[in-house]
């Protein structure tokens, strides 16, 4: 291997270290690379090299360097393939003019007087769109460049001039502040300009006594120029020089857009054509106590593009396990359709030293806290080249959960303290938390969403509205093992439910779930701290099955010899629809009761799945079991009819059969009991 190509080598590793891997898809552009290189390294071997030779011509007032051919080649990748969207490049010169700002912001308060030229100059970005020339200019009033700098810092790709800096302000106490206020970090954010340029231009002159004006210029093809020149301010102006195809970009609201999207809370004021850009300030690096209520709605609106104002608000800062600054805001309004579906992207946006990364960030709440609405802003978050993605899923996955923990945590708060706002959020919002307890993985995290549940209990009334698990759990003693629950459209239903009626003769507590699908919740959670959640159904079924049941099933019943005779006849009559029938003494005003080994499921699969089924097939799975009130007189007059009138009591005994499957809700279309309804009927109105 020559030198050369082991120096190409060792400035790829440098690029690695320094910004991590291009994107998946930009393999193939890479190859072209390898090919000019003469090797076959994988992209994550590739580097960014010293543009020129810095091979000086004879004028001795202008210095032309030549590129590499290589390097042209790596330049027109990192210009069209590193980014995603074509209007970052917006976003990378505004960061840089950041940057340039507050490098001076510091020098000036760490320098003398006369070491520091235009102290008092105010300190702004300005942007100015020129449609006629198709221009866009960029110019900041910061620290600007002397020549050397120039060379160096836009001389070679992937070395960051604002990563120097900060590593020279390491050991500086005083530096804290604008340590945490430079962006740039991979030093790739300048050659984004390529992306809609054809030609640029950068004017600087550095803040030193006596430093000359610089013109530095290429059209990114064969070379580069760097000369003196007259007139040039202090600090940086880059002129881009569009593309045809580009020319949106020197419309004023197309860049007013874009310095919303990305840029609208960079520290400096960005003035578009005089005007000032970005006048909402980042609240979530303030002081909580400083922020009103307005400011407060004024920034929902702002980045939920909604119109309505923020039931909840939660300003969050940590500095471990990591360095965090949140501001989550909890809608006042229902939920809409998009925020119903799965599909739907998260409302929080992703922010690192106030520069947008992400505006729908993937991974960093859960799908079920995809309501919430807001703004994560921290340095820790690893990002790749392009400060597009995210880097190192480990990190991501630890955010992730603080916010989430945070986000709970905050909601049990809430339901202490503002127990009627909870209420009504609840009211809008109880389905994504049902939704966060059977998509988790996590026990804990189940059991901490869970406390957030609301039910309606069998002891509660209008005045006390409903209850958490967590009060079921006090109000009980610790010698109940289990929390029961029964589901049912209604309370009236569920009062008269024939499960229910043991229960409420025991005076036992059990909450009632209207929603279909409470009751799989609570079938995924299984457990609250010590206690089973059980249903009302299973909890029948199970004393069922106990040895020591009740044999003696009250004054009045049938008598065990009758029904050693009508349970095998009704299972007969029954044959191919229940696995068993069986005397109950759990009864009390209704006739019978059908029972499964898991309700919560079986009506689940009712609901979505049993028209796929035979009703044959579908007997099978379900498993339904029959118990029947010996003492109940329907009961009691079937085991007549039987013998004295053997159609009517089979009539009978069908409709008894489909009543129970209704009430239980594993009927799939309860107006198949018309059918055998008015066969019932018609067979009963015979004598008259």
């Amino acid at each position: 291997m020559s030198v050369r190509a082991i120096g190409i080598l060792a400035q790829a590793r440098h690029f690695c270290r320094l910004g991590g891997v291009l994107r998946q898809s930009n393999r193939y552009a890479v190859g072209a690379l390898n090919v000019a290189l003469g090797t076959q390294r994988s992209p994550a071997d590739l580097s960014c090299r010293r543009f020129a030779t810095e091979t000086k011509q004879a004028d001795a007032s202008v210095d032309k360097h030549e590129f590499q051919a290589e390097t042209r080649q790596l330049l027109d990748i990192v210009a069209r393939s590193l980014y995603s969207d074509q209007e970052v490049f917006v976003r990378e010169l505004i960061s840089n003019a950041s940057d340039a700002l507050e490098k001076f912001r510091y020098t000036a308060l760490s320098t003398g007087e006369a070491e520091l030229s235009g102290k008092d100059r105010p300190l702004e970005i300005r942007i100015t769109t020129d449609k006629p020339q198709m221009q866009l200019i960029i110019q900041d009033t910061g620290i600007g460049m002397t020549k050397e700098e120039l060379i160096s810092n836009l001389g070679t790709i992937a070395r960051s001039g604002s990563k120097q800096f900060l590593e020279q302000m390491k050991n500086e106490k005083q530096a804290s502040d604008a340590i945490s206020n430079i962006i740039g970090q991979f030093g790739v954010g300048f050659y984004s300009a390529f992306i809609v340029a054809q030609r640029v231009e950068v004017y600087t002159r550095a803040a030193t006594p006596n430093a000359p004006g610089l013109r530095w210029s290429t059209d990114g093809s064969g070379t580069y120029q760097i000369e003196e020149v007259q007139d040039v301010d202090l600090g940086t102006k880059i002129v881009l020089h569009l593309k045809t195809e580009c020319r949106e970009y020197a419309d004023e609201d197309r860049i007013r857009t874009v310095i919303k999207k990305y840029s609208n809370f960079v520290g400096s004021p960005i003035l578009l054509n005089g005007k000032q850009a970005n006048e909402i300030k980042p609240l979530w690096l303030l002081d909580p106590q400083s922020i009103s209520m307005e400011q407060h709605h004024d920034f929902y609106r702002f980045i939920s593009n909604s119109f309505d104002v923020p039931r909840f608000t939660l300003h969050y800062n940590a500095d471990v396990p990591l360095l965090i600054h949140a501001l989550l805001y909890f809608p006042e309004g229902k939920p809409g359709l998009f925020e119903m579906s799965r599909d739907g992207n998260t409302g929080v946006a992703l922010y690192t030293r106030k520069v947008l990364i992400q505006s729908k960030t993937e991974h960093l709440l859960p799908k079920w806290l995809r309501f919430v609405k807001g703004v994560v802003d921290s340095e820790d978050i690893p990002l790749n080249l392009s400060r597009e993605l995210l880097q190192n899923s480990a990190i991501i996955r630890k955010l992730s959960s603080v916010l989430t923990s945070r986000v709970i945590r905050f909601l049990q708060e809430r339901a202490k303290k503002q127990p009627e706002e909870y209420e009504n959020f609840y009211r809008d919002y109880g389905l994504f938390l049902k939704e966060g307890i059977v998509t988790s993985s996590d026990s804990a995290e189940k059991e901490e969403i869970a406390k957030l549940l609301r039910f309606d209990s069998s002891k509660a009334d209008g005045a006390e509205g409903r209850m958490s698990l967590e009060d079921y759990y006090t109000s009980v003693g610790l010698e109940q093992k289990n929390i029961y629950y029964l589901a049912a459209p209604n309370r009236v239903l569920a009062e008269s439910s024939p499960y229910y009626e043991s229960l409420k003769k025991r005076n036992e507590l059990v909450l009632f779930c209207y929603e279909p699908y409470d009751e799989l919740v609570l079938m995924q959670l299984g457990k609250y701290k010590q206690k089973n959640l059980v249903s009302v159904e299973k909890e029948m079924r199970e004393d069922s099955k106990d040895p020591s049941a009740a044999t003696d099933y009250g004054e009045g019943s049938l008598l065990r010899s009758e029904l050693d005779s009508l349970i095998p006849w009704i299972q007969d009559e029954l044959q191919g629809q229940v696995v068993k029938v069986k005397a109950t003494s759990r009864l009390d005003t209704h006739p019978c009761v059908v029972t499964v080994e898991e309700m919560a499921a079986a009506r689940h699969f009712i609901r979505t799945q049993s028209h796929q089924v035979p009703e044959a097939n579908r007997f099978a799975l379900l498993q339904p079991e029959l118990e029947i009130n010996p003492k109940h007189p329907i009961i009691k007059k079937l085991d007549k009819l039987r013998v004295s009138d053997t159609e009517l009591a089979k009539l009978i005994t069908k409709q008894l059969f489909a009543n129970a499957m209704v009430g239980a809700g594993l009927a799939e279309d309860p107006r198949m009991l018309l059918t055998n309804m008015n066969e019932l009927l018609t067979k009963a109105l015979d004598k008259y």
